[in-house]
């Protein structure tokens, strides 16, 4: 412990011997030349500088500012400072006509250190950019170095990556066909249709290293519903419209191709269709109770879509939930579109739903078809009373007494039953919703055997 404090002793002790070597000896030397200098102006003056006192604080004071202005012009000259210049384009020399290069970076990161007053004048003055040169480098891996021009020799800059490992290929260029892409199409008025898209070209050519091209699955051309201006039915014509390529799994190739851009002409229709809405009421109703009437505060709507859509459209279905009513009832509905209807006329209806008393009636006689029975098979009953069935129909008493047999649908579904005898499951259909059907038989035997 005794050697640590002597050592610290004898450290500023050597400090105050710089101190007094270097500043306060010299200093005083140069005031008593001063006071030497005084001494036949003035004797008030001349005792003044001659007291011992005087010397030491006027000498203490020029030394305490000798070392500020020191001190000052030493931060400045250590002081450095770093700024990171991001995302600085790397420009490459090298056949672009003939090679194709890859794991070069498109950008990089510069750090400049140096003096804040000449990183300033960096970022303000034009630089070379991040270069490098690949002229004269052949097909294979290669390892390069990036460099970066400044005009200003005053600051050191880092690359961030500064090396990097390319490969160079020879580039090869394949025929592709070009087809189209329609983008943000939900974005179009719903009452506007897509019918066509004719490109001013069939074919491009995408140009790469061969294992690249040979990954292209499709070229395709992005039509873009958002560039279309006051889209209305008729043709549009656009330019420019950008080309992409894509690899099986449907991610972008960084192939080049030739030419980037081509030119499509839009054909825009409004097809629209008028249909019914068709009620179908869901559920049980009250015990003892019937659908006497269903009305809809509108019987037709207008659809619009593609051709397609509207030709596999032949009404609108109107669901409402029936389970346990037992009164009359309104049901405001939204009308939901079918698949590849892009619109319908009007949003909501109005159902109305009048309620009677539960009466049933028997219809005897009629006849069994057949559904889903394979072409190459042929089916026949058992039984004559195997090919037909009584009916049962229940619902308002009204409806029934004006109901025709030739109405009613009695059928077995032979779907799944192949050659042999079957007991099949007896199933009835009506074209009135509102009333409901059911066979007293429930199920019929039948052969069915090979054509």
């Amino acid at each position: 412990m005794k050697k640590i404090i002597k050592g610290i002793k004898n450290v500023f002790r050597h400090i105050g011997l710089f101190f007094d070597k270097w500043l306060i000896t010299p200093i005083t030397k140069v005031v008593l030349r001063v006071s030497e200098f005084f001494k036949s102006n003035g004797r008030t003056f001349e005792r003044f500088l001659g007291k011992k006192q005087t010397l030491i604080i006027i000498s203490l004071i020029l030394a305490f500012s000798i070392f500020l202005i020191i001190d000052g012009e030493s931060n400045t000259l250590i002081d450095q400072y770093a700024e990171v210049l991001y995302n600085q384009p790397v420009t490459a020399t090298y056949n672009e006509e003939a090679y194709v290069v890859e794991g070069l970076p498109k950008t990089v990161d510069i750090t400049l250190v140096g003096q804040k007053r000449h990183i300033f004048l960096a970022k303000q003055s034009p630089s070379g950019g991040v270069t490098v040169d690949l002229t004269g480098l052949k097909p294979g891996t290669h390892k390069v170095t990036l460099k970066y021009s400044q005009r200003l020799k005053s600051l050191d800059y880092r690359l961030d990556p500064s090396e990097v490992s390319i490969t160079i290929y020879e580039k090869a260029s394949q025929t592709k066909a070009l087809t189209t892409d329609i983008l943000h199409k939900d974005n179009l008025d719903t009452k506007l249709n897509i019918d066509s898209v004719e490109l001013d070209r069939s074919e491009v050519i995408v140009k790469g290293a061969k294992y690249r091209l040979d990954q292209v699955a499709a070229v395709k051309a992005l039509v873009d519903v958002d560039d279309f201006a006051k889209p209305q039915a008729g043709d549009l014509v656009l330019e420019n419209v950008p080309l992409k390529a894509y690899d099986i799994d449907g991610k972008i190739m960084d192939v080049e191709i030739v030419p980037k851009t081509v030119t499509a002409k839009v054909k825009i229709t409004s097809p629209s269709k008028e249909v019914p809405l068709r009620i179908v009421p869901k559920g049980e109703l009250a015990f003892g109770k019937s659908i006497k009437s269903l009305s809809s505060s509108v019987s037709n709507v207008t659809i619009y879509g593609s051709e397609e859509a509207l030709a596999a459209v032949t009404s609108i279905p109107v669901e409402i939930n029936v389970e346990g009513l037992n009164q009359n009832k309104d049901f405001t509905v939204t009308l939901e579109r079918p698949n590849g209807i892009t619109e319908i006329s009007v949003k909501t209806v109005t159902v109305k739903v009048t309620i009677d008393n539960l009466a049933s009636k028997e219809f005897e006689g009629i006849h069994i078809a057949t559904e889903n029975l394979n072409q190459n098979y042929r089916v026949q009953a058992l039984t004559e009373a195997d090919s037909i069935v009584t009916v049962v129909v229940k619902g308002s008493k009204d409806i029934i007494d004006g109901l025709e047999s030739s109405s009613l649908h009695p059928y077995i579904d032979l779907k799944d039953y192949g050659p042999g005898e079957h007991e099949v499951e007896v199933k009835v259909t009506g074209d009135d919703v509102r009333l409901s059907y059911s066979s007293k038989t429930k199920k019929v035997k039948v052969r069915i055997t090979a054509k």
